[in-house]
């Protein structure tokens, strides 16, 4: 019930005013339908088993399906379930607004990056790349807002290209395919340099006995001229990596060779949907199209 109080703003009664401090507190939605009932089993209760069959319930019924769908695959992620949050997110994802799709597919990169299925990943990630070359991610806005340990910032088209760049680099390097890995952090670098992706890069050059060009990456960060220069850990992997070069002096080839150059559809394409934040779809976007043995690895 509830009543007038001061000042003409209207309050709740003591009773729903502790029940709603309360889901304040612990973050619950409010309500009794079984979505509410899921997140109180998944944050108050701790009971995992539970929350799924709630969360279960919410999608079948159809409350809050976005929001279901995801949960319980992250709660299966947490209690090692993986293969199961996967197979749950293929075959409800249709019941979900068209604004969740973009969520849903993080999700799954996690899942797939959980349990190995680095295949399946790239493919994800290279699908995520050719939505904003179409100007199809963020639902066709220029920024989205993000969450981070329950904190809200902006996030850019261009940093999000080099996010997905940075994650599909890292993916090959999971397969020890590192001529792919190269190309995608080199892309990556010049959209939104880090420290991080440059000591991943060096990486890649040091694997195919390039010392030089991997010499010459760290460089940049040695001398503090990219983000994240100063971070204790970036400076530790750095002093790693030179210990690996130390050996080898300065032998290596010191260009990159013409075959493990991007596509130039590709790369004037993505240049000019960051450059002007705005769709552009003139041509097809064969994403990583290779005349090298990289071919195979990178065609989309």
């Amino acid at each position: 019930m509830m009543k007038k109080i001061n000042n003409n703003n209207y309050g709740c009664t003591k009773k729903e005013e502790l029940e709603c401090n309360y889901n304040v507190i612990h973050k619950l939605p409010t309500g009794d339908s079984p979505y509410v009932r899921a997140k109180y089993a998944q944050l108050v209760e701790k009971d995992a088993e539970a929350a799924i069959v709630l969360f279960w319930k919410a999608i079948n019924a159809g409350d809050r399906v976005d929001s279901a769908l995801k949960d319980m695959a992250v709660v299966m992620k947490q209690h090692n379930r993986t293969e199961e949050a996967i197979e749950a997110i293929k075959s409800f994802r249709d019941r979900c607004s068209k604004q969740a799709q973009e969520s849903l597919d993080n999700v799954l990169i996690d899942l797939y990056k959980k349990c190995g299925k680095l295949d399946e990943q790239i493919e994800l990630l290279k699908q995520k790349l050719q939505m904003i070359y179409q100007g199809e991610a963020f639902n066709g806005k220029p920024t989205k807002t993000a969450r981070s340990h329950g904190r809200k910032f902006q996030v850019t088209i261009k940093q999000e290209t080099s996010r997905i760049l940075g994650n599909l680099g890292w993916a090959y390097m999971q397969q020890s395919n590192y001529a792919a890995a190269e190309i995608v952090y080199r892309k990556s670098q010049q959209i939104d340099p880090d420290a991080n992706k440059a000591c991943n890069l060096c990486t890649c050059l040091l694997k195919q006995a390039r010392y030089s060009e991997a010499r010459s990456v760290l460089e940049g960060v040695l001398q503090g001229k990219i983000s994240g220069s100063d971070d204790p850990r970036s400076k530790s992997r750095v002093e790693e990596l030179l210990k690996e070069l130390k050996p080898f002096g300065s032998l290596g080839c010191t260009s990159l060779s013409p075959k493990l150059n991007l596509e130039d559809a590709f790369l004037d394409g993505l240049d000019q949907l960051i450059n002007q934040y705005a769709p552009f779809r003139s041509r097809r976007l064969p994403i990583f199209e290779e005349i090298s043995p990289c071919r195979d690895q990178l065609a989309c």
